[in-house]
């Protein structure tokens, strides 16, 4: 199995303008990103978040997270 972060952004989140008034969502779904940041912040946790959106699948919201950690840390290393 390839690594989560190897996963093209494209299979994990879509942004269409057309779409949820260009909110970014997870690829193939009408779930905002924003929905899993605020799920896991308010104590949810992954399994949660997953039951409740059902179309999202565990891979793209894994990989979603692990693209947003190493965007923090490349951003707090510069």
């Amino acid at each position: 199995m390839a690594l989560l972060k190897d996963i093209p952004l494209a299979e994990v989140i879509w942004v269409d303008p057309e779409r949820m008034s260009g909110i970014p969502c997870f690829t193939g779904t009408r779930v905002p990103v924003q929905a899993l940041l605020d799920h896991l912040e308010g104590g949810s946790t992954l399994d949660d978040f997953l039951d409740g959106f059902p179309s999202v699948k565990r891979e793209q919201a894994v990989a979603f997270l692990e693209m947003a950690k190493d965007q923090l840390v490349r951003c707090v290393s510069s």
